[in-house]
């Protein structure tokens, strides 16, 4: 039970993370809409793989922060802090694709692993939801098996979320594209989320 719920909080937090656009999203989007379903298929699993060291170091760096007994007084305040930056963050308009995409115009795995490489924002906000979910009781990884089980789950979930908008390009193009909402629910989330925590720190 420990195992399928590790796993489904990193595969849900990862799905949610994955769609603001961005570099790696937009790229996989564009790759439908062209149909180049087996370029984009190649580049989503590219994405994945970096997702899992990645949310591996997130972890650790929560470990690491996580031990010292001055954060781990003010853990809820800290986390909070983090959860409303990176919604702040996620809600200021994204930049389109850079022009790196472009020159992998060809390739699929090898471009989702230097884009990838190349946008480890994954590891900030691995630690603030890892730390951000300890707070609130939701998860326990103290073992090796549970760590893996975790990360799989948010790389699984960041190979969900391209994979969707790969086979359902042609209509989710004019709501990522166009739509405010597709592009700020994300970011309000965080803000909720952190917003929540302040008040248990504050309140409760």
């Amino acid at each position: 039970m420990a195992y399928l719920q590790v796993f489904s909080l990193g595969f849900i937090f990862s799905f949610i993370g994955s769609i603001p656009p961005g570099t790696l999203n937009l790229t996989v989007l564009q790759l439908g809409l062209e149909k180049r379903v087996g370029t984009a298929l190649r580049f989503a699993l590219a994405v994945a793989i970096v997702e899992y060291p990645y949310a591996w170091i997130g972890v650790h760096f929560e470990y690491l922060i996580s031990s010292s007994p001055v954060i781990v007084q003010n853990f809820e305040l800290i986390a909070a802090i983090v959860m409303v930056s990176l919604g702040i963050f996620n809600l200021v308009p994204s930049k389109k694709p850079s022009a790196l995409a472009k020159k992998f115009s060809e390739s699929g795995f090898r471009r989702g692993l230097v884009l990838s490489i190349l946008n480890p924002m994954a590891i900030p906000y691995w630690m603030a939801f890892t730390a951000y979910m300890k707070v609130q009781g939701w998860i326990e990884i103290g073992t090796a098996g549970l760590l893996h089980v975790y990360v799989l789950g948010t790389a699984v979930g960041a190979m969900a979320l391209l994979s969707v908008l790969i086979f359902f390009a042609q209509r989710l193009a004019p709501y990522v594209e166009g739509s405010k909402w597709v592009k700020i629910i994300p970011g309000l989330t965080l803000l909720g989320l952190g917003f929540y925590a302040f008040y248990r720190y504050l309140f409760l």
